[in-house]
């Protein structure tokens, strides 16, 4: 019963496991990005370019809120994965235990000052008056439910430390289904506006969320955690591990938003179509992601578990395979991309809704940036992957830092205000940063200093 949940990444062929355990991710991927392009579809539609505005800013604020849970999520990925790969799975209650308690005093934080400086925070990022007072509502609703949020991404994070991708992709179809009929009903129906899909949103991932923690307490002793209240004690030693791991992690996740929302803020000035082209093209930018993500989060389990069973040559051998298939990936969007930006965008607003024929026509121009962005943007996740799956945070944070505070920044601006790229240069900028990151990671991958490094459990279970 053991192997329904967790699976040993550390025998038999390299690409044969990874797409195997990569496509449910894939899949999972694809419906997570549903779930968000279902909402731009549906509020394009209904709503029009406020509508759009007012929902791609306000999901790039609660991601930055949602960073810290991803950060110490994936921390207790990383030590779980490289446990397993070891044998070490008498040390899993008490790790569980910790980042879940951590994880939840987290969450309700982050609610309580997310629904204080919702506001200001639109003000900072210069949002347009006509999406304004949506966008502070969507963001009352996110953070309200931001408990749900965090829990939703915990459990994803604990299945894939495990090798578990097909329990995951069951609870975001979940959550994608939910949302789908909740989006037409509440906003489509009732028509409450972008406030209906803050609601569905939430309310996907709280029957998710619900739907896999029943799971879990029911297979409690193959999950490898006994949901006895003192396990929620948060373990000394193990809170150090987590914190060294999770900072960096979420600094990562929330210093790329950060960037992210300053270029935004920008490009909001140029008003709503701009903005609205801006937030609906960052949904496009996620359906490579589609490939790119299953590739990160195979690759990164893959390597954590192979890390703490001490089989370098696997380890390098996913990373190989990790890049033919993402390097496959970008040249078939970059095709796309160049080939029908008019027809994608479409996908999006219907003739009716205002500013229609304007977003169209900017289209092109934000497409064409992404597309010379996205062979570092496919090519980072298999050498990004590496570095979390073997455990270096540091390195991690050191990237997300330059992204989110150097080269995203420095570009975005060089090119909009020293070339005189106006628009098209914060476009441009905003995607050729990725080729910082990918440089750092693949030079210190072909260096081989890793090869000096521990499991990353070492530091507590002795």
């Amino acid at each position: 019963m053991a192997r329904e949940i967790i699976n040993d990444l550390t025998t038999g062929n390299v690409t044969k496991k990874l797409i195997r355990f990569a496509l449910p991710f894939m899949l999972s991927t694809l419906l997570q990005t549903a779930y968000a392009m279902v909402d731009m579809i549906i509020v394009g539609r209904v709503v029009g370019a406020p509508g759009l505005s007012a929902v791609g800013m306000s999901s790039q604020i609660s991601w930055l809120a949602t960073a810290l849970c991803i950060g110490f999520s994936n921390g207790g990925q990383i030590i779980i994965s490289q446990l397993i790969g070891a044998g070490k799975k008498d040390e899993l209650n008490r790790t569980i235990g910790t980042v879940t308690t951590l994880v939840f005093i987290a969450a309700v934080l982050i609610s309580v000052l997310g629904i204080v400086f919702r506001k200001p925070l639109l003000t900072v990022m210069s949002a347009p008056e006509e999406s304004f007072d949506r966008a502070a509502t969507y963001l009352l609703i996110v953070f309200a439910g931001m408990i749900f949020t965090f829990g939703y991404n915990l459990v994803s994070a604990l299945f894939r430390g495990m090798g578990d991708s097909r329990h995951p992709l069951i609870f975001v179809a979940i959550a994608a289904v939910t949302n789908l009929i909740l989006d037409y009903i509440f906003v489509a129906i009732f028509k409450w506006d972008v406030a209906g899909a803050a609601v569905a949103t939430i309310a996907g991932q709280a029957v998710s969320f619900i739907c896999s923690a029943v799971y879990l307490l029911r297979h409690r002793e193959q999950f490898g955690f006994d949901f006895k209240a003192e396990s929620f004690r948060i373990d000394p030693e193990r809170f150090k591990t987590l914190v060294k791991l999770g900072i960096p992690f979420a600094l990562n996740n929330a210093a790329v938003t950060i960037s992210m929302l300053f270029v935004n803020k920008f490009i909001n000035q140029y008003g709503v179509v701009a903005s609205a082209t801006f937030a609906t093209g960052t949904k496009i930018e996620q359906i490579p992601w589609i490939v790119g993500a299953g590739v990160m989060m195979g690759c990164t389990t893959m390597i954590g578990q192979n890390m703490g069973a001490g089989k370098v040559d696997r380890m390098k051998k996913t990373v190989r395979v990790g890049v033919v298939l993402c390097a496959i990936t970008a040249v078939v969007f970059i095709a796309l991309f160049r080939l029908f930006p008019r027809q994608i965008y479409q996908l999006f607003m219907a003739k009716s809704s205002d500013n229609y024929e304007e977003v169209l026509d900017m289209a092109p121009l934000f497409l064409k940036a992404l597309s010379f962005a996205l062979p570092a943007t496919c090519l980072m996740c298999p050498y990004h992957a590496f570095a979390s799956g073997i455990g270096n945070a540091t390195l991690v944070m050191i990237t997300a830092l330059l992204d989110g505070f150097v080269s995203r920044i420095v570009i975005s601006l060089l090119l909009a205000k020293v070339f005189g790229l106006g628009l098209y240069g914060w476009f441009l900028g905003y995607g050729l940063a990725a080729y910082v990151n990918t440089i750092i990671c693949m030079i210190y991958y072909y260096s081989g200093v890793w090869k000096k490094r521990k499991a990353v459990f070492e530091s507590f279970s002795k």
